[in-house]
């Protein structure tokens, strides 16, 4: 009897293809071959010195692309132009590999960012699938749509009829109106492109089969009491051991030196400050996080994508920054996080609170400083210092800056505070169950993947 095959289906953007790569890994430990889909534009940003410069299958994953529509210059960051192209142009080209004969596919697993595709698995004959890539928290607030236009909470584009603080189910954490996920673009247009996307997909998430989400139950329990038909199999990472050094489709060239420099340090000591693949910085604000994590005295790892700051402004260290911190700071470009969370020298960790960099956090007990972007990001941060209470938030002056005062008395406060680190403890060591054998993510992966495998 031939291997359960899954093809698999991220939204094009990193903090999408890392679960799904994960949860490829997942499947083949239980036996799956598995097609990951990239845009063409998405694979020549992850091959380009790395092993997929000569082959498209690595650690038992094919690697198939297909175009997103849109000209290599244009801006990817542009959610409204990409996902209206990605609808126009990826259901043919889906068809098509789907009905390959040459390749028999058992199953489709989509990005519920991606849902849309899944009524072109069922009409090719697919079990399907749909994978949440953040918090389960967010997925209900995204499913709620209705009964919010219904309730008078916000009007037909999304948008909050005023600002107030709601809670949908009974122990889930209060939500307020203006961080609602979709409301985030001061682009009406956009947000009503993006609005309606959502809505669009949250009618399609009902033909799959599974719902599996990126989360354990101990960490949103009051979630999985009230939606027991979302199934938590994370953290992800830590479900499979037999890749010691997985491919996880990182847009930008690791800095791997970097635990070499982690290694010369003590336990507890480095400071980690990384904003995920999306946030941008202007100059100023950009200058005043250099300035405080000098200020700081301590060790510091510094994550700094190159196209982390405003396009329109070129960025800068402040004047003799790099020398003056040269003994005890490091700058890198991309950084293997997992790897650096799991460290023992990391103390804390100053975070955009993405949910990627939010589980990973926990999993490897390191307490946070939150830095929220946009998006689900603020849903997050509330889990974080409120729920779990495992970190604190850094709170911007009446002129909207974060300053260097506020980077270094913060830090100090969360490395003094004893519960924080005891909380955070606590939680990787929930993390660590819920993944081993007999664990609830353990269970329900394999439950998830019998499913899959049936024909």
């Amino acid at each position: 009897m031939s291997s359960p095959h899954a093809l698999i289906l991220p939204y094009p953007a990193q903090g999408h293809v890392i679960p799904l790569m994960e949860l490829s890994y997942c499947l083949i430990e239980r036996g799956f071959q598995i097609t990951f889909i990239n845009t063409e534009f998405n694979h020549e940003r992850i091959s380009v010195g790395s092993i997929l410069d000569e082959a498209k299958f690595i650690d038992g994953i094919h690697f198939v692309t297909i175009p997103d529509g849109l000209e290599p210059e244009e801006d990817r960051h542009n959610f409204g132009r990409l996902t209206t192209s990605l609808t126009t142009v990826m259901p043919s080209f889906l068809e098509e590999l789907m009905r390959n004969k040459a390749v028999k596919f058992t199953c489709f697993i989509a990005d519920i960012n991606m849902a849309w595709a899944i009524t072109i698995a069922k009409n090719a004959g697919l079990r399907t699938a749909a994978i949440w890539p953040a918090a389960a928290g967010v997925l209900v607030t995204l499913l709620s749509i209705p009964k919010l236009i219904q309730d008078g909470v916000i009007d037909e584009n999304g948008t909050p009829m005023k600002k107030e603080v709601i809670q949908l189910n009974p122990g889930m954490t209060p939500t307020d109106t203006s961080n609602l996920p979709w409301y985030f673009l001061h682009d009406e247009y956009t947000q009503k492109i993006m609005f309606n996307y959502m809505i669009a997909n949250n009618q399609a998430t009902s033909y799959a089969e599974m719902i599996i989400c990126n989360s354990f139950e101990m960490l949103e329990k009051p979630v999985f009491k009230e939606m027991p038909y979302i199934l938590p199999v994370g953290p992800l990472h830590n479900s499979f051991e037999s890749i010691r050094d997985p491919n996880l489709c990182y847009f930008w060239s690791e800095d791997k030196q970097c635990i070499s420099w982690l290694n010369k340090h003590p336990a507890n000591s480095v400071i980690y400050v990384a904003f995920g693949s999306i946030t941008i910085f202007n100059n100023k604000q950009f200058q005043e996080l250099a300035l405080g994590l000098e200020l700081i005295g301590r060790p510091f790892l510094w994550v700094v994508r190159p196209d982390m700051t405003n396009k329109s402004i070129s960025c800068t260290y402040p004047s003799g920054f790099e020398e003056r911190v040269a003994d005890r700071g490091r700058i890198v470009g991309w950084s293997p996080q997992q790897k650096v969370l799991k460290h023992p020298a990391i103390a804390c960790f100053i975070s955009h609170c993405g949910w990627n960099s939010t589980i990973e956090g926990v999993r490897n007990g390191v307490p946070f400083l939150c830095w929220p972007y946009f998006v689900d990001q603020l849903f997050n941060q509330s889990y974080i210092t409120k729920v779990w209470k495992v970190g604190l938030s850094l709170v911007p002056d009446e002129n909207g800056l974060i300053s260097k005062e506020e980077v270094r008395s913060k830090v100090e406060e969360l490395l003094k505070d004893r519960d924080i680190l005891a909380r955070s403890q606590a939680l990787k060591n929930f993390s660590n169950i819920s993944v081993m054998e007999g664990g609830s993510s353990f269970k329900n992966l394999n439950k998830f993947a019998d499913v899959m495998r049936e024909i």
